[in-house]
């Protein structure tokens, strides 16, 4: 099975310098890109906080699909196996995520049962993990990414031993999170209370009560007014400075109203991502929503379609150059685009086109509300293209992460 491919010799600190860094190194501007660069080349996502169900619905997979998508997390791309398609491609720009993607293919193919499965993604604090890896992973990795879980974190921990100690915990967003809740209960607020609620009429009430009101705070309030303040959601500078209308609204208020809409906007028994930002973990026992590739029902799926991923360390423009014409015909972005200049927009999209067969789909996310394409990419490019712009405010509505601003869709025409 060839999970892995390499296509590049950039290192990842190259490739984050390349996607983030728009202004000199000595302005304040160009100190912070560095500044989220440096971040951003440790583990970031331990769960990806886009919905996988939502990107499904949208992307109507077929037998035939051939998929290329930011892996992140990684939660995406095996949740994607469930949809059956022929093959998915994974690029990241960062090491650490690419190690995760490894770590779960193999896990998938080679654990017993989804049970053992469940508890070392699923719990992910359980001892016996770490001899699951030790005794049936390990020796299927490849080297890099078997140095890096055998590896030492700051703390002096192999960073394996992470699935034994709650690996939600951990990475930027992890940490982000914890700390989140910090802030809260020392402004009066517990988060965690809003998992008591047994309808969506108590989550709102909770919601108003315990966590609103901490928004309003005026500490929390000048913290977010910082542009490096949200580096541990893995939003870069100028991803901040779209979620606040160029300052045109306060940050805190647009937390306020994400972190709502999460809390609120769907019943909490069908939605993980709250039991992630709330709870830092999913339903106990796994008596509750959990990412699709971690349903009991899809186990068997998931584990005998590993083999149709493929993972590349590079970025999505340098990847697709070398693809032939028309071998493509589903593209998912993420947020990526908020982080682009116009020339690599275009670049990326020439590159889209050029790759795409007739009626292929493209998604991807916004920090905010409309699409940033038309204005910045070519008429040239998008006129062959159709934005579904109906299809895109209905998926946006499904999506349970409820954190970004904007779901879009694009059709290539025929």
């Amino acid at each position: 099975m060839n999970v892995s491919a390499k296509v590049f010799e950039p290192t990842s600190v190259d490739l984050l310098s390349e996607a983030v860094h728009q202004n000199r190194a000595l302005s304040a501007a160009g100190f912070l890109e560095r500044t989220f660069t440096f971040a951003f080349r440790s583990m970031v996502y331990p769960q990806i906080w886009e919905d996988p169900r939502a990107d499904m619905e949208a992307l109507e997979f077929t037998p035939q699909s051939r998929v290329m998508t930011i892996a992140s997390g990684g939660c995406n791309v095996m949740s994607y196996l469930t949809g059956n398609p022929a093959r998915i491609i994974a690029i990241d720009l960062n090491e650490t995520h690419i190690a995760l993607l490894k770590l779960k293919l193999a896990a998938a193919q080679h654990l017993p049962n989804h049970a053992t499965f469940y508890r070392f993604f699923g719990a992910a604090d359980d001892r016996r993990n770490v001899h699951l890896y030790r005794d049936l992973i390990a020796q299927h990795l490849d080297a890099e990414t078997r140095a890096y879980w055998d590896g030492r974190d700051i703390s002096g921990r192999r960073r394996i031993s992470r699935f034994a100690r709650n690996f939600y915990r951990y990475g930027l967003l992890g940490r982000f999170i914890t700390s989140g809740h910090v802030m809260a209960r020392m402004l009066g607020a517990n988060p965690k209370r809003i998992l008591d609620a047994q309808s969506i009429d108590e989550q709102r009430e909770i919601f108003d009560r315990e966590i609103g009101p901490a928004f309003d705070h005026p500490l929390l309030r000048w913290i977010t007014s910082n542009r490096a303040s949200l580096f541990g959601l893995g939003i870069p500078p100028v991803q901040y400075d779209a979620l606040s209308d160029n300052g045109a609204r306060p940050m805190s208020e647009v937390l306020k109203e994400r972190a709502q809409r999460l809390a609120t906007g769907f019943d909490l028994k069908d939605n993980y991502f709250a039991w992630q930002a709330f709870g830092r973990r999913y339903a106990p026992q796994g008596q509750g929503p959990c990412p699709p590739y971690l349903d009991k029902a899809n186990f068997l799926a998931v584990k005998t379609r590993t083999n149709r991923v493929t993972v590349v360390h590079d970025n999505m423009i340098r990847f697709l150059s070398n693809e032939p014409a028309e071998s493509l015909d589903r593209y998912v972005l993420l947020d990526a685009q908020d982080w682009m200049d116009d020339a690599t927009l275009n670049a990326l999209w020439r590159e889209i086109t050029r790759t795409s067969r007739p009626g292929a789909r493209v998604i991807f996310r916004t920090a905010g509300e409309p699409s940033i394409l038309p204005g910045r990419v070519s008429s040239a490019l998008l006129e062959r293209w159709t934005y579904d712009a109906a299809r895109s405010a209905e998926i946006h509505a499904k999506d349970r992460s409820a954190i970004y601003g904007g779901f879009h869709l694009y059709l290539k025409r025929d």
